[in-house]
């Protein structure tokens, strides 16, 4: 059934560098607390770790620990989880945002764009398709941290998507480039973009502002918060998304791009 109203929670944690069980216990802790609707529960990129390069000692499969206890959670909150965890599959490691129902189904993005800076490229295996996740008549697109900084990938090239949903560990030293390239998003695909980001100091002594944030379908900054640890429920209206794209009809003109 469809709906005029999309609530998706923001967490916004201090992760603790590559220890899953004090990370679930945390988060499992956070959403215990949330009150009111909630439709959709966005974790970070890598959330049960931090943004490690050692997937060799940290995967898991696809019936793992991680896996299992974001199945058990969305059952027992009743809502969507969604974030990214380091996945083994085929003799192969995935940087892998799931999109995880109440009703067991699991959807899964791998991160297309690999951050080289940091060797990501050497351990993981890129994605090569979308997904376009729906919750009660929404369609969002699920997309991971670097995939950010390449507009092409996330063109909406008619009328793809209601929301981009970007999980991410984006550091301090680049947040200018963070909370621009989310507001840029929203402009040129005259979308809502809700950004998830984390706080603290990873195992690599890069520091993280946070900054997640949520911009409207022209750009608008309906929400953000650095910093500090942060759990926030966002409602984003159809209603709005549908008048802008109606009497601003930008997209209609947008060029058509071929990914080769």
């Amino acid at each position: 059934m469809a709906s005029d109203q999309l609530h998706i929670t923001v967490i916004q944690p201090d992760i603790v560098w590559e220890n899953k069980e004090a990370n679930l216990l945390q988060y499992e802790k956070t959403i215990s607390g949330i009150s009111g609707p909630k439709h959709v529960v966005a974790l970070p990129e890598m959330f049960s770790t931090g943004f490690s390069m050692a997937p060799e000692r940290l995967a898991e499969p696809m019936d793992g620990t991680s896996v299992r206890w974001m199945a058990d959670m969305a059952v027992k909150y009743r809502c969507i989880l969604t974030g990214s965890l380091i996945i083994e599959e085929d003799g192969k490691y995935y940087n892998r945002m799931l999109w995880v129902q109440p009703d067991g189904k699991i959807g899964v993005y791998d991160k297309r764009h690999l951050f080289g800076y940091a060797d990501e490229d050497k351990h993981y295996t890129k994605g090569e398709t979308k997904l376009i996740a729906q919750v009660n008549g929404w369609r969002i697109n699920l997309m991971v941290c670097y995939d950010l900084r390449f507009p092409v990938w996330s063109r909406n090239t008619g009328d793809d998507y209601d929301v981009l949903l970007y999980v991410a560990n984006w550091p301090e030293v680049r947040s200018l480039a963070w909370k621009t390239l989310l507001q840029a998003r929203a402009i040129e695909n005259m979308s809502y973009v809700v950004g998830v980001n984390r706080v603290g100091k990873d195992g690599k002594d890069y520091n993280y502002s946070g900054d997640s944030s949520v911009f409207g379908p022209l750009g608008e900054q309906i929400w953000q918060q650095s910093n500090d640890v942060a759990c926030h429920t966002v409602t984003l209206e159809k209603d709005l998304l549908l008048k802008t794209r109606s009497k601003l009809p930008f997209l209609q003109d947008a060029d058509k791009f071929l990914l080769l």
